[in-house]
């Protein structure tokens, strides 16, 4: 994954979560605040603070069918400019 290779510090934290999501059987952000309790919706997206909130990731969760799809990984700088919304 390139976003490692330039970020090689956020691969723990995103392993962490990864095996966290996938054992994971949410119905809704409730669900999702009861392990990561700053996860915050933007519209449809949920955002996860990653590495002590260095980074972000946003995903799309589809609590019908128990997916989650990680749309962007970013550093907290690129998240603020926000591009990510477009």
């Amino acid at each position: 994954m390139e976003f490692i290779r330039r970020h090689p510090n956020a691969s723990p934290s995103l392993e962490s979560w990864y095996q966290i999501v996938r054992r994971a059987d949410w119905n809704s952000l409730a669900d999702v605040k009861k392990i990561y309790p700053s996860a915050d919706q933007v519209g449809r997206r949920t955002v996860f603070n990653i590495s002590g909130n260095q980074f972000r990731l946003v995903a799309r969760i589809n609590y019908r069918i128990k997916a989650v799809f990680v749309l962007h990984i970013l550093t907290h700088q690129a998240y603020d400019k926000g591009e990510w919304k477009q």
